[in-house]
């Protein structure tokens, strides 16, 4: 750390001096032109940048199927703006994988192939991408998820079940974009002021889209067993009627707090959120013993979707708890 006298010039005029070692590793000498972004009592300096592409080059010879779905999807959330996949002969099945994963991303689309490479480019910027909106579409996905997972279980609908499965493609867009824009973030604190929102703003949403990403996941694990299972019995089937009730309602109400502007509000909501997670392991047992009688495999399918259910309001608890660190005071 080093420190620096504020002087004061021309009576009105505050300056300070850069380190010189700062200023000759970004490329600041006199007549040059930085950037300050002030967060409540911190004042962030960055060199100005150019507005231009970033753009990054990856061999993707001998990726196939998720690996190369998963290299993709690591640039993108990266920040790269120009993705260039190269290799000395883009097979069909890499090519079939590329546009498939670029599907799936927002903004990125390809913009040029040859034998030999597949360029992608994120068309939008950070000023079109909202991390508030996202989540709170995350939000209502996952939910619906959730719920109608149950519902294709309970009423051994197969299409509706196959329909959840389909959503959590859904799901994983906005959380993929959530984590580029929170990695831009953390980059480049321009993007922070473009998007109208502090780090640590973006943080608690990110951390709280990562929760919402992981119900929706638990949502397609139900929807899974939903097309293998059976419709249960009255009393098991109103048992985990009332745990996925139980479960949105943690969910919904820990969101409610996080995007609440009203701090006492907020944690009002957040604490009632925790304090509903702690009856969850007790009603889980209670439907554990309406399907203990059951035949043993359909009983331990069901126990995995007990088990989802009750991770889901333990995610919900993970986001009231961000919620609260949002709520409370800052040092």
């Amino acid at each position: 750390m080093e420190t620096r006298k504020v002087q004061v010039t021309g009576g009105s005029t505050y300056t300070v001096s850069l380190p010189k070692d700062w200023a000759t590793r970004n490329d600041v000498s006199g007549g040059s032109v930085v950037e300050f972004y002030p967060e409540e009592d911190s004042l962030l300096l960055t060199p100005q940048q150019d507005e231009r592409k970033v753009e990054g080059t990856l061999d993707i010879a001998g990726l196939e199927s998720d690996e190369l779905t998963r290299a993709v999807v690591t640039m993108y959330v990266s920040g790269f703006d120009v993705i260039t996949l190269e290799t000395s002969r883009v097979s069909a099945a890499q090519r079939r994988t590329i546009r498939e994963t670029t599907q799936g991303l927002v903004g990125l689309e390809v913009i040029g192939e040859t034998s030999e490479h597949v360029r992608l480019q994120d068309l939008l910027d950070s000023s079109e991408l909202s991390m508030h909106d996202a989540i709170t579409r995350m939000r209502l996905v996952a939910t619906t998820m959730l719920s109608d997972a149950v519902t294709a279980l309970l009423e051994n609908d197969g299409d509706l079940a196959a329909d959840v499965a389909q959503r959590d493609d859904d799901v994983d867009r906005l959380w993929s974009m959530v984590s580029r824009v929170f990695r831009s973030v953390l980059r480049d604190p321009s993007t922070a002021a473009t998007i109208g929102l502090d780090r640590e703003t973006c943080f608690d949403y990110h951390s709280s889209a990562r929760q919402l990403e992981r119900v929706g996941d638990h949502a397609t694990k139900i929807a899974t067993h939903a097309e293998t299972l059976s419709a249960p019995p009255a009393d098991a089937a109103d048992a985990i009627a009332e745990l996925q009730e139980e479960a949105a309602e943690i969910i919904e109400m820990a969101m409610d707090a996080l995007l609440e502007d009203d701090p006492d509000h907020a944690t009002d909501l957040a604490n009632d959120a925790r304090e509903r997670v702690t009856g969850i392991d007790e009603l889980a047992r209670s439907v554990d013993e309406e399907i203990r009688e059951l035949e043993p495999q359909e009983a331990q399918l069901l126990g995995l979707v007990v088990d989802s259910l009750s991770r889901s309001a333990d995610y919900g608890g993970n986001v009231a708890e961000t919620a609260l660190q949002k709520a409370a005071p800052r040092p």
